[in-house]
């Protein structure tokens, strides 16, 4: 098995998280998917550090965010495929 880029926790996530110390520019990454032990690979649209979010679809504005199959909250700005996913496209539903 290739290195792992990028792990999904869930199956229904529709982010993965940067497990490397960062992934550059159109990088194709290697994603462990933890829960059935599955991979995907996707192309990277922009650097994204360590510990950071990467769109594993095209989002837009409403649409939420999945990680460890549960809503971490809503896009606030459209978010391609590849693209990093933080506090600039994405806000909490609390506030």
């Amino acid at each position: 098995m290739a290195k792992t880029d990028i792990i999904i926790h869930d199956k229904k996530d529709n982010v993965g998280v940067v497990v490397i110390e960062k992934i550059t520019p159109d990088q194709d990454c290697s994603c462990w998917i933890m829960e059935n032990d599955g991979s995907v690979t996707i192309k990277s649209k922009n650097e994204i550090p360590l510990g950071h979010k990467i769109a594993m679809v095209d989002f837009k504005e409403g649409d939420t965010i999945l990680k460890y199959g549960h809503d971490i909250g809503k896009v606030v700005k459209p978010i391609k495929k590849g693209e990093h996913v933080h506090v600039h496209n994405v806000k909490t539903k609390k506030w």
